[in-house]
């Protein structure tokens, strides 16, 4: 919801892009949902229409991984594990970085100035056709080369 305006099909012109039926969510919008922060709202109705089978949602092991060290150490072992757990219960998909994704990872952090977690993000996106859900202003890097959903 934005306000008390809530998106959908409609209102949100991202929710799903026409050419797209997938959307990447790199660990920034997992956390900002988790966290209740800005785009809270959007992953939520990410996250709703993939339940709905409406469109596919797609997480790398890389960004599950991000996501539970960041939780472990800004507060413990427990809420990673209770993460986890969540993460595992949502429509979403999660793959593992097979050597075509890391090939095309390994060729974005060769070329741009991007994290290497990013890399995998952004070559997942450009690998499955989809949208990339991030609120993290270092994928403007690479706006030119993916569709971007910012939080």
């Amino acid at each position: 919801m934005i306000g008390k305006k809530k998106l959908s099909e409609k209102s949100n012109p991202y929710f799903p892009i026409k050419e797209y039926s997938g959307y990447v969510l790199d660990s920034y919008a997992l956390l900002a949902f988790f966290n209740n922060e800005k785009g809270v709202e959007i992953v939520r109705d990410l996250l709703m229409g993939a339940a709905k089978n409406k469109l596919l949602l797609y997480l790398s092991n890389i960004n599950l991984g991000e996501i539970l060290y960041i939780v472990e150490r800004e507060l413990d072992i427990n809420s990673a594990q209770l993460a986890l757990s969540r993460i595992k219960e949502m429509p979403i998909q999660i793959l593992c970085a097979d050597l075509e994704i890391t090939l095309k990872a390994a060729h974005f952090k060769a070329n741009y100035p991007v994290s290497y977690t990013d890399a995998f993000t952004a070559a997942l996106a450009v690998l499955k056709g989809s949208v990339l859900v991030t609120g993290d202003k270092d994928f403007s890097k690479l706006d030119h080369l993916i569709k971007i959903l910012w939080l």
